[in-house]
């Protein structure tokens, strides 16, 4: 071990943050850069698919909020590619080479599991359309739920400059989730909507599962052991399970049986 990461790795069992990239490995560098990027790419996926329903939503008070969860998604893009841009990484170079990927989108029925599409580094739940105000609603109530209990760790993580950006990204998508939340209830108790909020929602909620990544995964241990992720990563899917199911319980909504199509990706996919 050298100099440089027997300095690192006492910094990071010392609970300390790491602050420039002179203390970084470059393998820590790679790692981090790595999870960043999924996050960045996200973001921006993301927002990119949400565009049309400012336009679609159904008042002028749900155009407004959906206008600001697409600023909110482009500023935490914004953010994540900055802090790459620090560390070296060549952002424009990246975003020209998948800048029309972003808005690329599989039919509506398509199931690709846990598989990537592009190669951009989104995570794949961005690939699937938007297509209704209630795939909107339960997009929001599912996806950004689980990007929140992802990102949580990311705010006890040992890169710096990413806990600090995290904070306020945060905040944002704590709101992405009571729009969610409150849409949900309400559609949900609606006789005319609640067959298609629980057909919705089952669809949203599986796809969601898939995105935390293989229990035990190698991976998942050495980020642990960087503190870039703090939990296993089906810690974190039994955590947004949990929090779900008793959600479902106040809303009347069945929650589906969830197994994995397939292998699970050895990674989390670090989401918008």
């Amino acid at each position: 071990m050298s100099d440089l990461a027997r300095e690192m790795v006492a910094k990071i069992e010392r609970g300390e943050r790491l602050e420039s990239p002179e203390e970084l490995t470059p393998a820590y560098r790679e790692h981090l850069i790595h999870l960043m990027t999924m996050q960045a790419d996200s973001e921006l996926a993301g927002g990119y698919g949400y565009v049309p329903w400012i336009t679609k939503a159904p008042t002028v008070e749900e155009k407004h909020v959906v206008a600001q969860i697409v600023k909110d998604e482009l500023r935490h893009a914004a953010v994540m590619y900055g802090l790459l841009g620090d560390l070296g990484f060549d952002v424009a170079t990246h975003v020209r080479r998948h800048d029309e990927l972003f808005t690329m989108r599989v039919d509506a029925d398509a199931d690709i599991g846990t598989t990537r599409v592009t190669t951009d580094k989104r995570v794949n739940i961005f690939y699937y359309p938007i297509d209704t105000w209630t795939d909107f609603v339960f997009f929001n109530f599912c996806m950004d739920r689980g990007a929140g209990h992802q990102l949580g760790d990311v705010r006890g993580c040992s890169w710096g400059p990413w806990a600090r950006a995290i904070e306020g990204i945060f905040k944002e998508e704590k709101f992405h989730i009571r729009h969610g939340e409150y849409w949900a209830e309400r559609l949900a108790a609606d006789p005319a909507t609640r067959d298609e909020a629980q057909a919705t929602f089952a669809k949203w909620y599986v796809r969601t599962m898939n995105i935390f990544g293989r229990p035990g995964s190698p991976k998942n241990h050495v980020y642990r052991s960087l503190r870039l992720k703090l939990r296993d990563n089906d810690e974190v899917r039994a955590g947004f399970a949990v929090e779900v199911r008793g959600l479902c319980q106040r809303f009347g909504l069945e929650v589906p049986t969830w197994e994995p199509r397939g292998e699970l990706p050895e990674e989390a996919q670090i989401p918008g």
